[in-house]
């Protein structure tokens, strides 16, 4: 990409947002539409667990995005891959719990289980576009 015109790469790095802030409205109007259609508002205790997600991350993690994807002895790094990982496994937990529990319909289940798959596509595509080093300009 590095023999592309300066107004192309520039496009092309907005279009990488455009689809991020796609991914992401689309999974926040997934969530909302799986209590609203159902008149049942319960579903909304996985956003507890989409605002805890990211916190081990931006707190323990440091600026390495690769120390979370390798082994590492550093004990911060392994508690963050823990809580993070309890956080997404409640993600799909408390739809489930809920279905179970026959508080939710399996409409529901469904509409919170795409909202989640579409936030972990989203952070997948965060993670590859903040590991390009195409955003430099000069």
């Amino acid at each position: 990409m590095a023999d592309l015109p300066g107004y192309l790469h520039y496009c092309l790095q907005t279009g990488k947002l455009v689809v991020l802030a796609i991914l992401v409205s689309g999974g926040v109007i997934l969530q909302i539409l799986a209590c609203a259609l159902y008149n049942n508002w319960w579903p909304m205790l996985t956003v507890i667990m989409y605002v805890l997600l990211p916190m081990p991350l931006m707190f323990f993690a440091g600026s390495d995005g690769y120390s979370l994807l390798s082994e590492s002895g550093n004990s911060w790094a392994n508690a963050t891959k823990f809580l993070a990982g309890a956080s997404a496994i409640g993600s799909i937990a408390i739809p489930a719990i809920l279905k179970h529990a026959r508080v939710i319909s399996w409409g529901a289940l469904a509409m919170e289980l795409s909202s989640y798959f579409v936030f972990v596509l989203a952070i997948m595509f965060y993670i590859r576009m903040n590991n390009d080093n195409d955003y430099s300009f000069f």
